[in-house]
């Protein structure tokens, strides 16, 4: 076994510098990167206060506020300074115009319970006295001397204020106890009348009641079948709005597909004069190229901000808006793709003496038309989820009307089902997106073997 001299070993690394002298920032780059990355980390802490942000942030509320995505709740009043304690609810609550809950309690010494949670968490008064019932203690009120005053011991779950004693009760509600009165929250889960709402025939019926009415039951409206009685009280739900949700869903669908197909049939010739391959003049190629850029670098929210100046708000400024910035995206991928092809199916068809718009047709489009459907697509499932939040500036379907519930801070059930309904359509959209380009991927590589086969 022969070994390698010193001379010998100085000689090939004469011969290859590249790989035994690399200049240091090719051997410590990992260092470095990692440093970099390092270095930014600690500079987005400090710039945006990080620290500071998640020290101060209310992280309590969290439960409560996921809580209302996916639940209701009611809120009976009961005035101690009236003649009669009688129950009173909000309007438009969900129990309808004359609630009677079994939950709520008259007993016969005249006192009232209301079970928040069964017997286990319950609140029992009159006008001079209150027992708030949790966590197998029971917190004894006095309403008389113009405050309500706790006798015992305050547990950590009771909060005394100067006018109100609040008892925190966990998911299942709360109640708020003054000298005047009882206000009780009670807390479910589930969504409330979301099938018809308190004005509807159907309303507080079990639903095999409900199936049998529609089935075979007398018309509860004369003219009307039940059938389309009741497919009108769901689709008009005064709580839920499933009608007009559903108007701005499809909306937000029509917006994305018009302002991609649109913007995809206003790139495709542009995309030819664009590519250097293929158009005749440089500078033509370059304007084109800086008129993508500026068209896709004014973001799409931006867009709509303009049209619903222009046009106002709706449909027309987010179709409008998806339209302009697809001429931009869609141009720019596709002058790219075209760029990318295979010179040899077009000079073959050039060579035939076939006029310039033949060749595009015969030597060009069969290979770069999937591809162009390919992208197409891509970007109509990414704009169906840009539609949603450009509607919130005002550019119509679903975005808007998830803005609107968003506003009032207290219809968070609503914007989860609209919320949710968008992850569907996006969900579907995707899906079908996905198989569409697999089969066009799927094709264009049947077309390169079939080129490949015949070269």
């Amino acid at each position: 076994m022969s070994t390698i001299t010193a001379d010998e070993i100085r000689a090939i690394e004469t011969r290859h510098p590249q790989i035994f002298q690399r200049p240091a920032y090719k051997r410590f780059w990992p260092v470095l990167l990692i440093a970099g990355t390092v270095l930014y980390l600690g500079y987005a802490l400090w710039f945006f206060s990080l620290p500071q942000v998640l020290r101060e942030s209310h992280w309590e509320r969290l439960p409560l506020f996921l809580s209302q995505w996916i639940s209701y709740d009611l809120q009976p009043e009961f005035r101690l300074d009236q003649p009669e304690i009688t129950p009173k609810y909000p309007r438009f609550s969900a129990l309808g115009e004359h609630p009677n809950p079994d939950w709520v309690i008259k007993n016969p010494d005249g006192t009232y319970t209301v079970q928040i949670d069964g017997d286990a968490k319950s609140v029992t008064f009159d006008k001079t006295r209150a027992a708030i019932t949790a966590n197998g203690v029971t917190v004894p009120i006095v309403l008389t001397g113009g405050k309500s005053v706790i006798t015992g011991t305050v547990p950590d779950w009771v909060t005394v204020h100067d006018d109100e004693i609040v008892a925190k009760l966990g998911f299942v509600g709360e109640v708020r106890v003054t000298v005047d009165r009882v206000k009780v929250r009670k807390r479910f889960l589930g969504w409330a009348n979301f099938v018809f709402d308190t004005r509807s025939p159907f309303f507080g019926k079990p639903y095999s009641e409900v199936i049998s009415l529609i089935v075979s039951g007398p018309e509860l409206k004369p003219g009307t079948s039940n059938l389309a009685l009741a497919a009108d009280n769901f689709w008009n739900n005064a709580q839920w709005q499933h009608g007009d949700v559903w108007t701005k869903l499809l909306q937000t669908i029509v917006m994305a597909f018009l302002g991609t197909l649109l913007g995809g049939i206003v790139a495709f010739p542009l995309a030819f004069f664009a590519a250097r391959n293929i158009t005749p003049s440089g500078v033509l190629s370059q304007v084109l190229k800086r008129f993508f850029d500026f068209m896709r670098s004014v973001d799409m929210l931006i867009w709509a901000l303009f049209f619903t100046r222009a046009f106002g708000p709706g449909p027309l400024a987010g179709s409008a808006a998806i339209f302009f910035t697809e001429i931009g995206t869609l141009g720019k991928t596709y002058s790219e793709a075209l760029e990318n092809i295979d010179d040899k199916p077009r000079e073959g068809v050039l060579s035939t003496g076939a006029n310039e718009i033949l060749v595009q047709r015969y030597g060009v489009l069969p290979e770069v038309v999937p591809v162009f459907i390919s992208q197409t697509l891509y970007q109509w499932e990414s704009n169906t989820r840009g539609a949603t939040i450009i509607g919130a500036v005002g550019a119509g379907g679903i975005g808007l009307k998830l803005w609107e519930a968003m506003r009032t801070n207290s219809n968070w059930a609503n914007v989860f089902y609209m919320v949710l309904l968008t992850l569907l359509v996006v969900f579907i959209f995707d899906n079908i997106s996905n198989f569409l380009r697999r089969r066009l991927s799927r094709t264009l590589h049947d077309y390169n073997r079939l080129q490949a086969e015949r070269g």
